[in-house]
C-alpha cells in the first residue's frame, strides 16, 4: 500500500471503504450484512470486497492512529482472552489501565511465558503506555516468569510490581467483551493472518471510541468520523 495515497487504483471512492470499513470493525456485523446495507444505498458491493478491504485498511489504521493516542497511566491491567481460528484456540493478549484505557494487544498462537513475554515486550514499546509502577494479573503462572525474564533484561524496572490478584483484573476481563462481541458474528477466523489483522482494526477503533485519541472526546460521533477521515487525508 503506498502510504501517501492509500486508496489509489481502488475502484470505489475512499469515503465508501472508509465506511465499510469503519461500519464492520465498530459494530457486530458480518461481511454479507455490511454489504447488504450498502447495496441498499445503490452501490453493488459483494461482501469479499468488503472482506479485502477489512484486511487492507485494519493494520493501516492502526498504524495511522497510534500518533494521536493520549499517554495511560502507569496501572497495567493484562490477562488473555481466546479467539477461534479454524475451529481452535488461539490466545488474544491484553492490557488496559486503571482508567480502562487500552495499552495494547498481541494474538499468539500459544499461551505460555514465552507468548506473555513477547506481549509485554509489545506493550513497553508502544509509544502512548507509560512504564508500569504495578502490573495486576491473575494467577497465571507465565506471568511471573515473563516479568522475571524482562527484569533480569532490564527491559522492565526491578521496582515494577507484580500483583497476581483475580478480582483487581475485572476491569480488563469485562473490556474484552467489547471485542468478543465483534468476533461473535463471523464464528471465528479462517486463518491466523486474517484474524490478526482485522483484530487490529477491531482494537483501535475500540479505542477511539474509549476517548483515548486526543481531541476526540469519548461518545463524539461526528468528531470521531472527522478524525478518521483525516490521518487517511480524505474531506469529510
Amino acid at each position: 500500500m503506498n502510504s501517501k495515497s492509500p486508496f489509489k487504483w481502488r475502484h470505489y471512492q475512499s469515503e465508501i471503504i472508509l465506511r465499510c470499513v469503519r461500519w464492520y470493525l465498530s459494530y457486530p456485523l458480518s461481511y454479507r450484512q455490511v454489504t447488504e446495507m450498502v447495496n441498499e444505498r445503490g452501490l453493488d458491493i459483494h461482501h469479499s470486497t468488503v472482506f479485502r478491504w477489512v484486511q487492507e485498511y485494519s493494520p493501516e489504521m492502526d498504524k495511522r492512529v497510534r500518533p494521536y493516542l493520549k499517554l495511560t497511566n502507569d496501572s497495567w491491567r493484562v490477562d488473555e482472552t481466546y479467539i477461534l481460528v479454524k475451529g481452535k484456540q488461539k490466545y488474544l493478549y491484553r492490557a488496559v489501565d486503571s482508567a480502562g484505557n487500552t495499552l495494547d494487544f498481541l494474538l499468539t498462537a500459544k499461551r505460555d511465558a514465552k507468548a506473555a513475554k513477547r506481549f509485554l515486550r509489545k506493550t513497553l514499546k508502544a509509544i502512548h503506555t507509560s512504564v508500569p509502577r504495578v502490573i495486576t494479573v491473575d494467577k497465571n503462572p507465565a506471568y511471573p516468569k515473563a516479568i522475571n525474564v524482562l527484569k533480569a533484561a532490564n527491559k522492565l524496572p526491578e521496582v515494577v510490581k507484580l500483583r497476581q490478584i483475580k478480582y483487581l483484573n475485572n476491569i480488563v476481563e469485562q473490556d474484552h467483551r467489547g471485542i468478543k462481541r465483534l468476533v461473535k458474528p463471523g464464528m471465528g477466523f479462517g486463518s491466523f493472518n486474517t484474524a490478526r489483522r482485522t483484530i487490529r482494526g477491531y482494537e483501535t477503533l475500540n479505542m477511539v471510541r474509549k476517548g483515548q485519541v486526543i481531541g476526540v472526546p469519548r461518545g463524539a460521533i461526528k468528531e470521531r468520523l472527522v478524525f478518521i477521515y483525516q490521518i487517511f487525508g480524505v474531506v469529510a
